[in-house]
């Protein structure tokens, strides 16, 4: 059997986010997943995989390689790739870029969850954070909103105006309150340990998505945002107790665990129940969407040949 290799960039002029998003809607209607990570280290050095399977779509194991010193030797620090494997008699099907797959994973389950809690209506969103899944979101969020306009705000407002002149039309934010408080959906991805967002500063309709927290030490929002909002998590494998977003809040009883609405495995109750209320989406990432954006990208792939 002749395994499939997709590098990024063919692999990305064949997708689309709508696309995207409908097949994670899709798998999301069979079996939970079963998922398991692994870490293994070399001083500095970090060999991390992440493993799923899901009955009827198949298993993926992505593994990425984390070298601190690899920029000092003009390399990326970050390197790895996905393993996609037949759900009928585990023979390996692709090899698929890293790369691809987080880009693709990462904002297309924040535009799962905006096209759902969001307001159709919305018009201004922020981006807060100007790195490469600020970038990721821009396009993602453009390909549901099309009539929005977009404003982006970051610590270092260089790196803002850079990103704003890839994208014609883009303002650049001076003040983080002001823009939050003007926005329609802000959308975070930032590296922060501590809230970077205030609940004070939301508005009646809006939709946080919440993206950058991803350790158990990290968070973007105080315990006033997610007091004030209905919270919604992508899962709950993969967030309660693992991500400081959640576990943090929880551990201090600012929250409880009945506040998480519901995840992608109950979309009756995954949903918007009216335009005045502030929806709160925690991304969590998880092997189980590598998988299903793995599948997409491999079936996107068949289809073009």
């Amino acid at each position: 059997m002749t395994i499939t290799i997709i590098p990024f960039t063919e692999g990305q002029e064949l997708l689309d986010w709508i696309a995207l998003t409908d097949a994670m809607k899709q798998g999301h209607t069979m079996p939970r997943a079963e998922i398991a990570d692994s870490l293994l280290y070399r001083d500095s050095d970090t060999l991390l995989s992440r493993a799923a399977w899901i009955d009827g779509l198949g298993l993926a194991v992505k593994s990425a390689t984390i070298f601190p010193g690899n920029p000092a030797k003009g390399k990326p620090t970050v390197n790895g790739g996905v393993s996609l494997y037949s759900d009928s008699d585990g023979t390996l099907e692709a090899i698929v870029d890293f790369h691809l797959v987080t880009k693709w994973k990462t904002a297309g389950d924040s535009l799962l969850a905006a096209r759902v809690l969001a307001r159709p209506d919305s018009r201004e969103i922020l981006i807060v954070g100007a790195g490469t899944v600020g970038r990721s979101l821009r396009e993602a969020y453009g390909a549901a909103f099309p009539e929005a306009h977009f404003t982006v705000w970051n610590r270092t407002r260089a790196n803002a105006e850079a990103m704003a002149a890839a994208y014609p039309g883009m303002a650049v934010a001076d003040d983080l309150e002001t823009a939050v408080r003007a926005a329609d959906i802000v959308t975070s991805a930032t590296m922060s340990t501590e809230p970077v967002l205030k609940g004070a500063w939301l508005q009646p309709g809006q939709h946080v998505d919440l993206i950058g927290a991803y350790r158990p030490d990290m968070r973007e929002m105080d315990d006033e945002g997610l007091k004030r909002a209905r919270l919604f998590v992508d899962s709950f494998d993969t967030t309660v107790g693992h991500i400081g977003e959640v576990k943090i809040p929880m551990e201090a009883g600012t929250i409880a665990r009945d506040d998480l609405i519901a995840d992608y495995y109950s979309p009756d109750t995954f949903a918007r129940t009216s335009d005045d209320e502030i929806t709160l989406f925690k991304n969590g990432g998880g092997a189980h969407l590598d998988l299903m954006t793995s599948r997409y990208i491999l079936d996107a792939w068949r289809a073009a040949q």
